[in-house]
């Protein structure tokens, strides 16, 4: 990074999971480490963006990779319509790169979901830190 910072230019792609914003479907390590990525590059994409680096981190979801292997899960035990072949995902998330998201779901259909989430959590930050404790907590 120092290295893109200096040249005023580079790319950073950050590898995440689709787990990152459904903890339910998973354990809470594997999640929240796949949460801390996508954060890490949405706060680093704020803080590099004037220095001409960009940043993308890819949600990808069940991918045909040996992390089933070495996990000890079974890649069969999930329906064949949830698994996406490596090469398509890369490309998909390289696709999403060169249009620019800063967050790509290889699998999401509709890129406006992922618009109208970000906007709705964004629509919380005014009301996430104030001096008192919200109305609804002050009854009995």
């Amino acid at each position: 990074m120092p290295n893109f910072v200096a040249r005023g230019s580079g790319i950073i792609i950050n590898i995440a999971s689709v787990l990152a914003v459904a903890p339910e479907i998973s354990g809470g390590a594997y999640s929240g480490s796949k949460a801390y990525v996508l954060n890490f590059t949405l706060s680093l994409n704020r803080e590099l963006a004037k220095a001409g680096i960009r940043l993308q981190a890819v949600l990808p979801g069940a991918t045909r990779t040996e992390i089933w292997e070495r996990s000890g899960m079974d890649l069969e035990n999930f329906p064949s319509s949830m698994i996406m072949e490596v090469d398509e995902m890369v490309d998909a998330a390289l696709a999403g790169l060169d249009r620019g998201e800063l967050v790509t779901i290889p699998a999401l259909p509709e890129i406006a979901d992922w618009e109208d989430f970000t906007a709705a959590r964004l629509k919380l930050g005014p009301n996430l830190s104030r001096d008192h404790a919200a109305p609804r907590y002050k009854t009995v």
